[in-house]
């Protein structure tokens, strides 16, 4: 298995653990703070403002054990650059994500269009930006294994 799979598995697996640790804990203060219109606003929002910081910082360090745990078990070094392919992967790997970030976004906006809650669009927004960034992850783990 070369590198850039074995680090799209890595990345595929702490997306699911951040995500999945970071929504069921938001769920829980969710469910014990009773909110007003105004207030469901701010807390999903701050919310996902939260996410990104943590879900960046969090990937950083796992990125890093993955690149010692790795040095250490193969006694290869990472790449120190990507060729053209790598780069041809992951604009592909990119644009599959943006698609699926905008229909979780239009979804979003059309779940405001049949009056439902505003909590809804905000969990739509959440799990489309997970399931982008699943989509992004898969699509380059299968054009490497598949080639382009």
């Amino acid at each position: 298995m070369s590198y850039q799979e074995k680090k799209n598995i890595v990345s595929l697996m702490s997306t699911v653990l951040i995500t999945t640790l970071y929504f069921v804990y938001v769920l829980q203060r969710y469910q014990d703070v009773a909110l007003d219109q105004t207030d469901t606003f701010r807390f999903w929002g701050s919310a996902i403002l939260i996410l990104i910081p943590v879900s960046i910082v969090a990937k950083i360090i796992i990125h890093i054990m993955f690149s010692i745990i790795n040095t250490i078990a193969t006694k290869e070094k990472d790449p120190a650059f990507s060729d053209e392919l790598d780069k041809l992967i992951e604009l592909k790997a990119t644009k599959t994500s943006h698609y699926v970030f905008l229909l979780g976004f239009v979804l979003a906006l059309g779940s405001l269009v049949m009056n439902m809650q505003p909590s809804t669009m905000f969990i739509i927004l959440f799990f489309s930006g997970f399931a982008a960034e699943l989509a992004g992850t898969f699509t380059q783990l299968y054009l490497y294994r598949k080639g382009v």
